[in-house]
């Protein structure tokens, strides 16, 4: 069964276009990660999806029907950026009154006790951590036992022990079934949690694919140490045509390509010329860090 299926999503804001044509699709069980730099469209399409906002062209379907519905309100649950509760509410308050809502919800002390929150009950939201606070709306948004759960940067502010917790949660949602969209900036939480990756980037998506998916190929990178500042041309006439070499950092050399017997005789040949024993030498496989920084580039963007 599709839990979420988008087609063509489009979306401006005055003469911003935020989203261009986005297409999604999300099995139930199944975890699908959405990245992008900041500004990509990646809220827009999670608010869409939830039935938050309207597009201005495309179409959605969650669980087979309008996602404003009432009938599917009651079957998703969603995890906004920054929680919006009530300041003043307390911790145990906030969700016991969520899950009150639902027909057939977990049991809200037990929920608690799982995200490491039962001895934070009568604490109230603005008193709580920022971690403390993602965690809380991460327990209201699966209180009431979804079929389709939205999450928006759920781990952001998040100790990496808080963030393993989620982490496990979200992989026993997967196992029962429930189908689970996620943003995120960590690739690391991409690559744990995720059957599928959509990259986006201005509005459009400029990959997509499981994670084994996008990282696979020959393209691999050798790192190691030397004296900083050797000239890397006569490195780049010993190897073939398509391999690429930098130096990082003063002392720290990279070089990009097929890291294959030929490739590495080629590399100590060149050391062995400048007088030099490569030290740390490493050998890494392309990650989906390196696609995404890749695909969106690697500047700072506001």
């Amino acid at each position: 069964m599709t839990a979420l299926s988008a087609r063509g999503l489009t979306k401006s804001y005055g003469s911003t276009t935020a989203l261009d044509g986005v297409d999604l699709e999300l099995p139930s069980a199944g975890v699908l990660a959405l990245l992008g730099p900041n500004g990509a469209g990646k809220t827009t399409t999670v608010e869409i999806c939830a039935g938050l906002m309207r597009p201005d062209a495309g179409s959605v379907s969650v669980l087979g029907s309008d996602p404003s519905s009432e009938s599917v309100r009651a079957r998703i649950g969603t995890m906004p950026q920054g929680g919006g509760a009530y300041p003043g509410v307390r911790a145990g308050e906030m969700l016991r009154v969520v899950a009150a809502c639902a027909a057939r919800p977990l049991d809200p002390d037990w929920l608690l006790d799982v995200l490491g929150l039962s001895g934070r009950t009568r604490i109230p939201y603005k008193r709580l951590s920022g971690g403390e606070q993602q965690r809380l709306a991460l327990a209201c948004a699966v209180v009431g036992r979804p079929e389709l759960v939205f999450l928006d940067e759920p781990t952001a502010g998040m100790d990496p022990q808080a963030r393993h917790l989620v982490w496990q949660l979200v992989a026993a949602l997967r196992r029962d079934g429930v189908a689970v969209l996620l943003t995120t900036h960590l690739m690391e939480e991409a690559e744990a949690l995720a059957d599928d990756v959509v990259i986006i980037d201005h509005g459009r998506v400029v990959a997509q694919g499981s994670p084994a998916e996008l990282t696979a190929g020959d393209q691999q990178e050798l790192r190691f140490k030397a004296r900083a500042g050797m000239d890397l041309e006569p490195l780049d006439r010993k190897l073939p045509d398509g391999y690429a070499t930098s130096e990082t950092l003063p002392g720290r050399y990279r070089v990009q390509g097929r890291i294959d017997p030929a490739a590495l005789s080629a590399i100590t040949s060149w050391c062995a010329d400048q007088g030099v024993t490569a030290d740390d030498v490493k050998v890494h496989r392309r990650s989906l860090e390196d696609v995404y920084l890749d695909l969106t580039g690697r500047e700072l963007r506001s």
